[in-house]
């Protein structure tokens, strides 16, 4: 996308493994957004419509045994709707779209960590997502150590997995990050979460600058 005036919006995408810091990134940079004037919309996956909130509940919960094509169709279902209901609105309006997990985290965790087809799961994304693609996506990647004990009290359906399906996850981040570097941007959140907020927010404003979206505020002052 070339600087241009906002007629479309834009699909900020956060990723990452389990306890990297994603929640915690896209509220304080969400704060950041609304608070230059930008016209905003925060979302996640799954749990953003009332069907993503069902599926929410079903894929982490551990009361049902899942068959991992189950899995996976659960969250492209959740996709649809999201991707229907709530995000391709948003970027018609003209907003800029925030996303904690998108199509990356299917290709992780379906694909790379539960040893699907690739390519399928691949096709399966694209067409669940109906051609929406993220422009922007920030990678916070950390060690599997150390997200295990950023999420020690959690018990969900992945966080009871072994250490070798985690590392396939991240293996999978960041091949599909080697895969897009034109959208992906990888960032150490390893670190301190203030210093990776830091990161986050400087890579994202001078993406929204460089590619015309500009903020009210900036707007008014100019």
């Amino acid at each position: 996308m070339s600087p241009q005036s906002q007629a479309r919006g834009c699909l900020i995408t956060i990723e990452g493994i389990d306890g990297a810091g994603k929640s915690t990134q896209v509220a304080r940079l969400a704060a950041i957004l609304a608070g230059r004037g930008h016209r905003l919309v925060t979302t996640r996956e799954p749990g953003a419509t009332p069907l993503g909130r069902e599926v929410r509940r079903m894929v982490l919960g551990r009361e049902l045994a899942l068959a991992p094509d189950a899995e996976l169709l659960l969250f492209l279902a959740d996709r649809a709707e999201h991707v229907a209901t709530v995000i391709a609105p948003a970027l018609a309006d003209g907003a800029v779209v925030l996303c904690d997990r998108f199509a990356d985290s299917t290709m992780a965790y379906q694909g790379h960590g539960r040893g699907r087809d690739l390519a399928h799961v691949r096709r399966w994304n694209a067409e669940s997502s109906a051609g929406v693609v993220p422009d922007l996506t920030l990678l916070l990647d950390c060690p599997i150590d150390l997200g295990t004990e950023r999420r020690r009290r959690e018990t969900d359906r992945y966080q009871v997995l072994d250490r070798t399906f985690h590392e396939r996850v991240r293996a999978g981040f960041l091949a599909e990050a080697a895969a897009a570097p034109d959208r992906v941007r990888r960032i150490d959140a390893s670190r301190p979460l203030a210093d990776v907020g830091v990161e986050v927010e400087r890579v994202t404003i001078d993406w929204l600058d460089t590619h015309g979206f500009r903020a009210a505020a900036a707007s008014a002052s100019a």
